[in-house]
C-alpha cells in the first residue's frame, strides 16, 4: 500500500479526507500507523474558530495530535516494527488525522498489553492534564471549582480528588458531562453558567470563593469568570485555549486587586520521558481511573465531518469522539 485516509480542514468547521501518498522514512523518525485519532478541544478551537490559523487549507492530518497506532518502520531508531505507541501532541506538526504519521521518538510512548487501545488513548490527554497538576501547590483542604466537565474537567476532578482536594465544585450546563462528573466524584454540581454559576460558587463558600480554580472550557467569558470565582490571593490554572490567538479582553482590575496567581498549561510533551503521559498510562493500567465512560463515539476517517459536528454539539452524550483508520 503506497496511499492513505487523510483528513483536511479546507474552512471554518470544513472537513473532508483525500487519499495521499504514505510519507517516507527519514532520519531520526518513526513512521506509525494511525490506529485511532481522537478530537481535542484545541482542535475544534483552531478549525471551528480559527485560532492561530492564518490560512485554509490545513495540511493534510493536521491538527490532530491525540493519537495511537503500529510502528511500521524504525528506521534508524531502537522502535521496532509491530510495537504499539501512543504519540503525543507534536504541536505544529501533529498530524493524527492520518492513516500515518511520520513522527520524531521524543512524542512516542510504548504502549502496554492487553489493554483496549481507545483506553490507552485517553493518556493522551489525561496526561496533559497530570502536567498541569503537578505545579499545582498541596489541596489538602481547600475548595477547587472546575469549569467545564468536557473530559479535560472530568480529569481534573479525577487528579484533584486525588491530590487531596476537600470540595470539588463543577460547572456545567450539559446534563451528561455534569453527571460524569458526580460519577468520579465531585462535591457539588452547578447547572447554570454565567452571573447564576458565579453567585452558587460563591454561597457554597461563605461569600470568599474557590482557593483554586481550574478554566476547562476555553473562552473569554469563562476566563474572566474564573477571576470572579477565585478567592483573595487563590490560583487559576487556565487550561482552555481561547477562541483566538488575538488578544482578548481580561478583567485586569479583578486579578491586580485579588492577588491571583494564574498560570496556562501547557508543553508537557517537552518533559524528556515523558513523564506526565507515563503517570497517565499508569493510572489506566492499574485500574485506577475506567476509560470506558469517556470513549462514547467512534466514526470511520472518511466521516470526519459528522465526527467533528458532533465533538463540536456536544450533544448524545459526546465526551470523546475518536475517528478509526
Amino acid at each position: 500500500m503506497s496511499t492513505m485516509p487523510a483528513a483536511i480542514a479546507t474552512g471554518l468547521g470544513k472537513w473532508s479526507c483525500d487519499e495521499i501518498k504514505i510519507p517516507s522514512i527519514e532520519k531520526g523518525k518513526v513512521l506509525v500507523k494511525t490506529n485511532l485519532s481522537s478530537i481535542c478541544g484545541s482542535d475544534l478551537h483552531i478549525t471551528y474558530m480559527g485560532w492561530n490559523v492564518s490560512e485554509f487549507p490545513l495540511p493534510h492530518g493536521y491538527p490532530g495530535h491525540e493519537g495511537i497506532g503500529n510502528v511500521v518502520d524504525g528506521g534508524d531508531t531502537d522502535y521496532k516494527a509491530g510495537e504499539l505507541v501512543l504519540t503525543v501532541p507534536n504541536i505544529w506538526q501533529s498530524k493524527c488525522f492520518a492513516g500515518y504519521q511520520l513522527i520524531d521518538t521524543q512524542f512516542l510512548l510504548r504502549m502496554p498489553e492487553n489493554i483496549p487501545e481507545s483506553h490507552l488513548l485517553m493518556a493522551q490527554q489525561l496526561g496533559t492534564v497530570v502536567f498541569g497538576c503537578r505545579r499545582l501547590p498541596s489541596l489538602v483542604g481547600k475548595t477547587v471549582a472546575v469549569i467545564g466537565q468536557g473530559s479535560v474537567g472530568l480529569f481534573h476532578d479525577f487528579m484533584l480528588r486525588r491530590m487531596g482536594a476537600h470540595k470539588i465544585i463543577a460547572i456545567e450546563p450539559v446534563t451528561e458531562r455534569l453527571q460524569a462528573g458526580k460519577n468520579i466524584g465531585i462535591d457539588h454540581a452547578i447547572d447554570v453558567t454565567g452571573k447564576r454559576a458565579t453567585e452558587a460558587v460563591l454561597d457554597l463558600t461563605g461569600g470568599e470563593g474557590a482557593d483554586l480554580v481550574i478554566e476547562a472550557v476555553g473562552s473569554v467569558e469563562t476566563l474572566n469568570q474564573s477571576l470572579k470565582l477565585v478567592k483573595l490571593f487563590g490560583q487559576i490554572a487556565a487550561f482552555g485555549l481561547p477562541p483566538s490567538a488575538d488578544k482578548v479582553l481580561f478583567d485586569w482590575d479583578t486579578f491586580f486587586r485579588k492577588c491571583v496567581q494564574m498560570h496556562s498549561v501547557f508543553r508537557g510533551q517537552d518533559e524528556p520521558g515523558l513523564p506526565a503521559f507515563k503517570l497517565a498510562v499508569d493510572y489506566i493500567e492499574r485500574g485506577e481511573i475506567d476509560m470506558a465512560p469517556f470513549v462514547t463515539h467512534q466514526f470511520p476517517i472518511w466521516d470526519i465531518q459528522n465526527a467533528f459536528d458532533l465533538a463540536d454539539a456536544r450533544t448524545d452524550g459526546a465526551l470523546k469522539v475518536s475517528l478509526s483508520f
